[in-house]
């Protein structure tokens, strides 16, 4: 069965009218003849919303009992009997309610499309999970439901519904958001001009590189090689001089001028080694560039300007940024240079900049090193010099007599011309040549080939033997001029591949990627197979055209093992160029096994803190609850006793401890579901404007009454949080604190208002904690010191800091001055800033708070304080 299509549409905040696009696409479908339903939409009261549901097929929805409450979920099993289709189910990142098929709905929907049917979603980008740093950092909210961004990057279609910030505070203005009541408290918390601002932005960007994405894989496919200027790309031409740090930082000006520019420094190591660059100075840039959000790329490449220009339209570039040429006027003799012939082959797909920088002019750009592998120019020359040179000549000596000595030297020298710009074989050819014309024309008897004086033959034997010597010098010289810069190409390309290992560079597709720049190939891939009779399989890829099925399909293939190999293609490369390949192709390998290595030591730490929670539950159940139960046991097996009479006080006392008993049972077991609650995410918050003076007495059950000292002034300004979970945490707090203070000293709750915050602190004159320990007792199934078993699991603590940040808030440890320790609660003040946004809805929420985005939360049963020691 074929997989279904996921379509979502992604909006910048809540509001936008994704849910009602949605519907829109529906009724568009539904009237095509398409078999559409809705699997669960929610319309937050929004009377346009709701209108838009009339007319479609609703998938009756499940019902769950949770906390004393009803809540209503999609049904994924009846949607999956039902079949359509297309499905609409709306807010992807929603969290479900305990009970459900699955934790979360972008895990019904994947179930939906492994059944062929096609899904359309709704989603915000603040949901996204990469994003919840930088979302929480513009909106102070730190979003509880999110959605892994590769679901969302898996979608067959993702459209962004958007809206300028200032058209959607005119919607919640007008109602069309929240209730009336809510719309003031909105405007000037969440939906803030700067907030909603940013987040389009985000939403924008988050977009353009899917679509960019989408353009590179097309591009791929279809084997596309023109440049489309979608997106400005500056490619900048490194050479490896000083002069590169002035390219770099100009090219990133001009990317900072276009949105979504991008900068990519290329160093090409010319395997003839016309190039001095010096390492040091590419590791300068290369660290530049990265800084400034570039990446930086190492080709080798024989023909400058032609690498270069084949790079940038590999990328898709759109502008080439080269410094002005660092030679002097007569050295242009050997070519126009690098800037001038990339600016002629551009094409008119792509902008040339040539940047004046201190350098210009100073002559460094001579090559370093002349006599390099010979290139097709030189050979064609240095045969022209040896064959038809000598023919010339003796054209022209035949007006002049210059004597045979003479004549030999002029002809040597075309020898060592031809030797020079040809190599080995041109020098004979002209030695040859050269002396059949001495033989013929000067040398009696003239225009004979036989040699009457024997001075004569030792002449033109000497010639022939200095000609043949002299271009096999200047051949050795430039084969071993060739074998150092290659060596020293492969040098530093090796240098930059260990320089990806110790920067921790483990990416294989990076990996990949640069073997395929250097390399110069249409694309690169790591094929593997289990045994020798086993299919291969690909590891990772990149570049154009389909992942290689088999390393036989390949331009080159470079076995790694027995049952791995790096294939490439593109051209056949050089004998000379596997050794650096070998070295990529085994760092591929090292890479492949350290990824494979980390997840299963992510595997590993998560079995291991499963086993800890596991191994300290299990003690917990062991000891910490059979206390209580025994003690339950002994009162019940006394009370139900028919050989002894019991009195009316020894009946009362026996029943006291029964109720005891039973209630640190229940304070234990609501501890150890609280701390599940949290390990899985599953905590709801109703953040409401709360008086702190009113909370605070009601968290004082469980302690002595003359065991507290409240400080809590009525003029204190109103908290931003969930009144359920902080009467929980206060309670934990001052328990912990009586249970180690000494006899007769009072715990002291004071609260105050600092800034845009609320803070509560509960001080107690107990023994403290040194400060290496104030961040383990926050950990579960934690004690300090010599805390005596049955006083519980060490959860109380833990329990306290995770509802506290639930809220938005914080929970640490302090010293109080004079001895003991100080619990510190911090807020955040009501109208300070957005509130944590709730979860997503669990029905019959309409209690959620006016700053809120849209989705309802799960209400939270106030529950007894509870114990936690240190």
């Amino acid at each position: 069965m074929a997989r279904g299509k996921l379509r979502i549409y992604l909006g910048a905040a809540p509001g936008v009218g994704k849910t009602y696009a949605m519907l829109s696409e529906a009724h568009r479908r539904v009237e095509r003849g398409t078999d559409c339903v809705v699997g669960f939409v929610e319309h937050h009261d929004r009377p346009r919303t709701e209108v838009m549901l009339h007319g479609l097929e609703l998938v009756p929805r499940q019902e769950l009992d949770h906390r004393d409450a009803v809540f209503t979920e999609m049904d994924v099993d009846a949607v999956l009997r039902r079949a359509p289709a297309v499905a609409l189910v709306d807010e992807l990142a929603h969290t479900n309610v305990p009970g459900s098929r699955n934790a979360k709905r972008w895990q019904d929907v994947e179930e939906l499309l492994a059944a062929g049917i096609d899904v359309v979603s709704t989603v915000n980008i603040q949901h996204l999970e990469s994003l919840g740093d930088v979302v929480e950092s513009i909106t102070g909210v730190r979003q509880r439901e999110t959605v892994p961004d590769e679901v969302v990057r898996r979608a067959d279609q993702i459209e962004l519904v958007d809206m300028s910030p200032q058209a959607l505070r005119r919607r919640m203005a007008h109602g069309n958001i929240y209730q009336p009541d809510k719309v003031d408290a909105a405007l000037s918390n969440y939906f803030r001009p700067g907030n909603l601002t940013a987040l389009r932005e985000l939403a924008l960007l988050w977009v353009a590189d899917r679509v960019d994405e989408y353009l590179q894989q097309y591009r791929s496919e279809h084997r596309v090689s023109t440049i489309w200027g979608s997106r400005e790309r500056i490619v900048v031409g490194l050479t490896g001089g000083p002069e590169g740090r002035t390219l770099i930082r100009r090219a990133a000006r001009l990317a900072e001028k276009g949105a979504g520019g991008e900068v990519l420094a290329v160093y090409i190591a010319r395997s003839d080694g016309l190039t001095s660059a010096s390492p040091k100075e590419l590791t300068v840039q290369r660290t530049l560039v990265e800084d400034l959000g570039g990446t930086f790329h190492h080709v080798v490449g024989d023909d400058i300007p032609a690498a270069l220009l084949a790079f940038a339209r590999g990328v898709n570039a759109t502008q080439i940024l080269l410094g002005v040429s660092r030679r002097k006027s007569w050295q242009y003799v050997f070519g126009p240079g690098v800037g001038a012939t990339v600016a002629r082959e551009s094409g008119p797909d792509l902008d040339i900049h040539l940047i004046t920088h201190g350098e210009a002019g100073k002559g460094r750009g001579l090559p370093a090193a002349r006599g390099a592998r010979l290139g097709r120019v030189r050979i064609i020359w240095g045969w022209l010099v040896g064959v038809v040179g000598p023919v010339i000549l003796a054209l022209l000596l035949n007006t002049v007599d210059l004597g045979l000595a003479n004549d030999m030297l002029l002809f040597l020298a075309l020898t060592v011309a031809a030797a020079l710009l040809g190599g080995l074989l041109p020098a004979l050819g002209s030695a040859a040549v050269g002396s059949f014309l001495l033989n013929y024309y000067y040398t009696p008897p003239l225009h004979r080939l036989t040699i009457a004086d024997p001075k004569n033959i030792v002449a033109i034997a000497i010639f022939v033997g200095v000609a043949v010597s002299v271009a096999s010098v200047v051949d050795l010289a430039a084969r071993r001029t060739h074998q150092a810069a290659r060596l020293r190409v492969e040098s530093e390309i090796l240098s930059f591949l260990a320089g990806d290992v110790l920067r921790g560079e483990t990416s294989l597709e990076a990996l990949l990627e640069r073997v395929r720049e250097t390399f110069g190939m249409e694309s690169a891939a790591l094929l593997e197979r289990e045994s020798d009779v086993a299919p291969w399989t690909c590891a990772g890829s990149v570049g154009l055209g389909r992942p290689l099925e088999r390393p036989e399909d390949a331009d080159v293939d470079m076995p790694v093992g027995d049952h791995m190999a790096l294939a490439l293609t593109g051209r056949v490369l050089p004998a000379e160029d596997r050794r650096v390949l070998a070295a990529f192709a085994a760092q591929s390998a090292v890479v492949l096994d350290r990824r494979r290595l980390r997840e299963e030591a992510d595997r590993a730490r998560a079995l291991a803190e499963g086993n800890r929670i596991r191994t300290a539950l299990l003690a917990a159940v062991s000891h910490d609850l059979r206390t209580p139960l025994a003690g339950i046991k002994a009162s019940v097996s006394s009370l139900r006793s028919e050989d002894v009479e019991w009195s009316e006080e020894d009946r009362a006392e026996l029943l006291a401890g029964i109720e005891e008993g039973a209630d640190r049972l229940d304070h234990l077991v609501g501890n150890l579901l609280d701390m599940s609650r949290l390990q899985t995410g599953t905590v709801a918050t109703i953040i409401r404007e709360t008086d702190i003076d009113e909370v605070v007495p009601m968290a004082l059950g469980g302690v002595p009454e003359d065991s507290v000292e409240l400080d809590v002034p009525e003029t204190l300004p109103m908290a931003a949080v969930d009144a359920g979970l902080l009467e929980r945490v206060v309670a934990n707090l001052v328990e912990n604190a009586v249970k180690y203070s000494p006899r007769g000293a009072r715990v002291l709750v004071a609260a105050s208002a600092i800034a845009d915050r609320v803070e509560v602190r509960v001080v107690d004159r107990g023994p403290g904690v040194p400060d290496e320990a104030k961040e383990r007792i926050f950990e579960p199934f934690q004690r300090y010191g010599d805390a005596p078993r049955g006083a519980g699991v060490g959860l109380g603590l833990a329990v306290a800091r995770g509802f506290a940040e639930a809220m938005g808030g914080t929970l640490a440890a302090e010293d109080t001055p004079g001895g003991g320790l100080t619990m510190v609660l911090t807020l955040r003040a009501a109208g300070a800033g957005p509130e944590p946004a709730p979860a997503d809805p669990v029905r019959p929420a309409r209690s959620q708070s006016p700053v809120q985005p849209e989705g309802p939360v799960q209400p939270l049963r106030p529950v007894e304080p509870q114990r936690q020691v240190r």
